[in-house]
């Protein structure tokens, strides 16, 4: 606001607004000259900085053409790299310019920075391997025992981008006063990786980057997979024209944040998925810290509508204080975006629901109890755990919240595994967590860092069902005269007259039995009177294209034969009944390990649940 008399002040620059003008010369009008000259400046430095952002950006329709010149036009490098030599790779270096130029250009409005590597970085700012051949990436082991040099200045150079992003957000936060509504804001400019290379590319260094930002993260062998070019296209897709809400726009928002308000019998202790706190304290956040908490705010970055945040809260109400009958409990969730037609819309979100404080009848309890949402839960906060502990001690602790739940909610006499009992409500989460500490979540063999950290990102911000069908894997069997029907996914479902479909959702595999493969090679299929076993062998086809038609990242798609190499893809994933050690009576396949069965596990568990 302008002093009186002042006739109004300019508006503020970059700099947050100049100082008031020296008085002028006696007879002249104290501000008019002085503020001619402050609107001369300001006009011209943003004519400066228009015209610097033009050599770099543009609309698309003046630049459509040169862009795809350019893109056509794209050649390897022709320099030659020695034989012992890493290409150079400046990808920390062109990120941080990526971001600048956005934050310079567009700085409240929504953008995607897009890097496509297939490589790691080797020069400059990010680098996470020297470009001699003779020193490896880093493995789980250099990890462990921090062995490597590179990684933790890598992972800090990447984490003050993200804090970059957030930092304006931050600043907002702290400039209300206690009597204004909170305003929310986020990191506008969202950073997605398309990594396609057999080795490495440093995605585990990248991770805090995408994820504060709300990005995308795709992870293939190579630019010529349907894995990368369906998945860059899918990025891109619109709500149909006939909506009535967004027609034609894109499928994506930003700026996104989310904040939680609860009623004074709990308190919010974290979030996890793809977040970052805006640290907002308030009465309602819980001293007992889950994942990202001492918030009850969170920057999103970028959301779609398939974007998934698990909150987690705390009782705080006393035990010795029970609730009076009748008492409900209130959650408020206000999520604020930018839609992709430049529009800022807030949604309000509030769920309301009764508490149960009689310690002696725990069955309303245990008839609210989601089983599915529970797998999910524990799934990310494992995942989360494996950042900062070491994966043995995570596992004890899954083992461990298992036997006390059992212990609790199960019906037995005590040191009877016999009388043992689940109810209905109950029975599937042992069996979700069996597969979830046998999934490559939990299990560090035979997997990279980078494969590990896409895994771990992929389950933070997928749906419910989408995480179920990645902690266990879906099943379909299909044979001769009968329609495809769910199966066990154990190794008796196994036989060699039947076709498997397995969907992990990260892959999804068509497993030919032992005689359907020979039929199949015999090319029975192409005569008339076998239409039957060529229906049999289109019907997992199709029902494999419908999955991946509806999914993104697109999975792998794989075609395998029982005994051969890649059938590797079905077989670590199913429960060993049969192993080459044990024989599970069911007639199936054996499976070469040493991991212990889910009845072993079953009968470990009820010993150790009954336990007085």
């Amino acid at each position: 606001m302008g002093g009186p008399g002042s006739g109004g002040a300019p508006p503020p620059t970059r700099n947050g607004g100049a100082p008031p003008p020296p008085p002028g010369p006696p007879g002249s009008h104290p501000h008019h000259q002085p503020q001619q000259n402050g609107y001369a400046q300001q006009k011209t430095f943003f004519s400066l900085s228009d015209q610097l952002l033009q050599r770099f950006l543009l609309p698309v329709s003046e630049c459509s053409l040169v862009l795809e010149t350019i893109l056509e036009d794209l050649r390897k490098d022709p320099w030659p790299v020695p034989s012992d030599k890493r290409v150079a790779r400046a990808t920390g270096s062109a990120l941080s310019v990526a971001l600048s130029l956005l934050d310079l250009a567009i700085p409240r409005r929504g953008g995607r920075v897009m890097l496509f590597t297939g490589g790691p970085c080797t020069s400059g700012p990010g680098t996470v391997v020297s470009r001699a051949k003779t020193e490896s990436m880093r493995s789980h082991a250099d990890l462990a025992n921090n062995a490597e040099t590179l990684h933790k200045p890598a992972c800090e150079f990447y984490s003050k981008l993200a804090q970059g992003g957030s930092a304006s957000s931050q600043n907002n936060g702290k400039k209300n006063s206690s009597s204004a509504p909170p305003s929310f804001s986020g990191h506008p400019h969202v950073v997605d990786i398309f990594a396609c290379s057999l080795d490495q590319v440093g995605m585990l260094e990248m991770k805090e980057l995408v994820e504060a930002t709300g990005g995308l993260m795709v992870l293939g062998d190579s630019f010529a997979q349907s894995v990368f070019k369906e998945s860059l296209l899918r990025v891109f897709r619109r709500y149909p024209e006939n909506d009535t809400d967004s027609p034609n726009q894109l499928c994506m928002a930003f700026n996104a944040s989310m904040e939680v308000h609860t009623s004074r019998e709990f308190k919010v202790s974290g979030a996890i998925g793809p977040v970052c706190s805006l640290n907002r304290n308030s009465p309602n956040v819980s001293d007992i810290v889950v994942g990202s908490g001492g918030t009850n705010a969170w920057s999103l970055g970028s959301i779609d509508d398939t974007t998934t945040v698990a909150i987690y809260y705390d009782i705080s109400n006393p035990g010795n204080a029970p609730l009076p009958q009748g008492k409900r409990r209130f959650i408020q969730f206000l999520t604020k975006y930018q839609h992709s037609n430049g529009g800022t819309r807030l949604r309000s979100t509030t769920l309301c629901g009764g508490w149960h404080s009689d310690t002696n009848n725990i069955s309303p309890i245990k008839f609210s109890f989601d089983q599915e949402a529970a797998a999910v839960l524990t799934a990310r906060l494992a995942v989360h755990r494996t950042e900062t502990e070491d994966v043995a001690d995570v596992l004890r602790w899954v083992d461990r919240s298992l036997i006390r739940l059992c212990s609790k909610f199960a019906e037995y006499q005590p040191d009877d595994p016999a009388s043992f009992r689940l109810s209905p409500e109950f029975s599937l989460f042992p069996q979700f967590l069996f597969h979830l500490r046998r999934s490559q979540f939990l299990q560090l063999f035979n997997s990279s860092p980078d494969e590990a950290a896409y895994y771990r990102y992929i389950l933070t911000r997928e749906c419910t069902s989408n995480s179920l069908v990645m902690i266990q894997p879906t099943l379909l069997l299909y044979s001769l005269g009968n329609p495809p029907q769910p199966a066990l996914l154990d190794s008796d479902s196994v036989r060699p007259d039947v076709i498997l479909l397995l969907d992990t959702f990260f892959h999804v595999v068509v497993f030919h039995g032992e005689t359907i493969a020979a039929w199949r090679e015999n090319k029975y299929h192409e005569q008339e009177e076998y239409a039957s076993l060529k229906d049999l062998l289109e019907a997992p086809q199709v029902d494999a294209q419908m999955i991946m038609d509806n999914r993104f990242p697109v999975p792998r798609y794989i075609v395998c034969d029982q005994h051969k190499s890649e059938a590797r893809f079905l077989m670590a994933r199913l429960n060993p009944s049969s192993t080459h050690e044990r024989d599970g009576g069911g007639g199936g396949a054996q499976v070469f390990t040493d991991d212990v069965s889910l009845r072993v596990f079953m009968e470990h568990l009820m010993k150790l649940a009954v336990q007085s």
